[in-house]
C-alpha cells in the first residue's frame, strides 16, 4: 500500500522560508515521478515541481527561483525547500508520485490527473 505524508506547514511572515517533507511508504521515490501541488480556498490545484526518477527537475515559473524540490533517498522521503515566502504562497500543499513520467529541460510540469498516488497535505500560511 502506497502511503505519502506531508509534514512541515506552518504560518510564517512574508519573507521567511519553510522546509516541507513528504515521507513515502510502498514505494521507493527515487524510482517514481514526484510532485509537489498547492490548492488555495477557491483555486485550482496548481503543479509546483517535479522530479522523475532520472533527476530532471522542472519547476513552475511562478515558483522558480524560490522553491527546491529534492529527493532524500536514505530516507525516501520528498523535500521542499522555500523562500522568499509571499502571502500568494498560501495553501495545502501536496505531494504526489507517479510511476510513469518523464521530464526534461523545458517540459511542461505533468497535470495533477497523470499522478496516481497522494498525500493528505500540509497547511502553509504566508502573512503579509
Amino acid at each position: 500500500q502506497v502511503q505519502l505524508m506531508e509534514s512541515g506547514g506552518d504560518s510564517v511572515q512574508a519573507g521567511g522560508s519553510l522546509k516541507l517533507s513528504c515521507a513515502a511508504s510502498g514505494i521507493a521515490i527515487s524510482t517514481y515521478c514526484m510532485g509537489w501541488f498547492r490548492q488555495a480556498p477557491g483555486k485550482e490545484r496548481e503543479g509546483l515541481a517535479a522530479i522523475d526518477s532520472g533527476g530532471t527537475i522542472i519547476y513552475a515559473a511562478s515558483v522558480k527561483d524560490r522553491f527546491t524540490i529534492s529527493h532524500d533517498n536514505a530516507n525516501n522521503n520528498l523535500s521542499l525547500e522555500m523562500n522568499s515566502l509571499k502571502p500568494e504562497d498560501s495553501a495545502m500543499y501536496y505531494c504526489a508520485a507517479t510511476g510513469v513520467c518523464r521530464l526534461w529541460a523545458g517540459s511542461p510540469l505533468p497535470s495533477r490527473y497523470e499522478y496516481n498516488y497522494w498525500g493528505q497535505g500540509t497547511q502553509v500560511t504566508v502573512s503579509s
